[in-house]
């Protein structure tokens, strides 16, 4: 992971709403948000954030690896008091460096336990799931892969896309080796290198696949239904596979959003996690054009999402994903 310094974190600005000054009985307080997920989303989720509570909100925005690995760097002296993060892994690190503080048991229990690590100490607010785009003129339905894993037969040589570089497809692999284990995970990782061609990200994936430069795709589920919703500029000719079946392709990859222990504002940043899986920001994401999965209990997600229940995503505990052994994995097979 690139290691940045604090000047260079990311693209600083800052959240300004009408603050409700009554709600603090004080100056208002300003937290520091270090947010890898995507910027419109968190904004749109936390619009009122400010106005209910009178708590200003200073973002500082980069990817998943930057951050936690600055934050990991910054140790007690980092001025960040919020971590949210696009993929799940990021936070792990910053949680197995004993970075992050508890969450409230209220909190915790706004979404189920798939969306949140044994550990307590971090909470999902929002999903995405696996999936398999294809090019129908060119593969059957009955044609498909019954499972991710397939994808690094010899039959798949030079038909496959994947953004390797990008956090989202290896927290795809970090799912892959917590279910099958290390020699497995090395084995799919060195057939996908010798079969895949690869792309800078998830939209060039699908893109790739809609033009039929390779017949499939690995990539996650939001990129395809976003484009349809915008006319499929993109994938108008690509179709997506679920796996299913608790497959590791089926896996369902979870936004975190965890408290630092060094941040001298703990209640104020407890109260952002909780307000982020609460309903009014679960609501606002699942009537957003994010189209991410809402994970808060009792929030419905899109209409035009097929539903989390029906995924059959596999059972994962989110705080087991090991990013760095990843990153390792991958470079044993030139894959980075």
């Amino acid at each position: 992971m690139t290691r940045l310094g604090r000047a260079t974190a990311g693209a600083v600005s800052t959240l300004t709403l009408a603050a409700s000054l009554a709600a603090c009985g004080s100056d208002a307080d300003t937290l520091t948000v270090y947010s890898a997920q995507h910027e419109s989303l968190v904004r749109t989720m936390l619009a009122d954030f400010t106005e209910e509570t009178g708590i200003e909100l200073e973002f500082r925005d980069a990817n998943d690896s930057e951050l936690a690995n600055q934050i990991i760097e910054e140790g007690d002296a980092s001025p960040a008091d919020v971590f949210l993060t696009e993929n799940s892994p990021a936070i792990d690190a910053v949680d197995a460096a004993g970075l992050l503080a508890p969450l409230a048991e209220g909190t915790l229990g706004r979404v189920g336990e798939q969306f949140r690590p044994s550990s307590g100490n971090w909470v999902g607010f929002a999903a995405r799931s696996t999936v398999l785009a294809y090019n129908a003129e060119a593969v059957g339905e009955d044609q498909l892969p019954a499972s991710i894993l397939e994808l690094a037969d010899p039959e798949y040589q030079g038909r496959v896309g994947i953004a390797a570089g990008g956090a989202d497809f290896q927290a795809i692999v970090s799912a892959v080796l917590a279910l099958e284990g290390e020699e497995a995970t090395r084995e799919w990782l060195a057939g996908l290198e010798r079969n895949a061609e690869i792309y800078a990200s998830n939209t060039a994936v699908m893109k790739a696949v809609d033009e039929g430069e390779v017949d499939l795709g690995v990539m996650y589920h939001y990129y395809w239904y976003r484009d349809q919703a915008e006319g499929g500029l993109v994938g108008d000719d690509a179709e997506l596979h679920y796996f299913g079946n608790a497959d590791p392709g089926a896996f369902l990859s979870v936004s975190g959003a965890g408290v630092l222990a060094s941040s001298d504002q703990q209640e104020q940043a407890q109260r952002l996690v909780e307000y982020l899986t609460g309903p009014a920001a679960q609501e606002r994401l699942a009537d957003s054009d994010a189209l991410e999965y809402a994970v808060g209990t009792g929030v419905a997600s899109a209409d035009s999402l097929p539903p989390l229940a029906r995924l059959g995503a596999p059972q994962l505990d989110p705080g087991d994903l090991d990013a760095a052994r990843v990153t390792e994995l991958m470079q044993e097979v030139g894959l980075l």
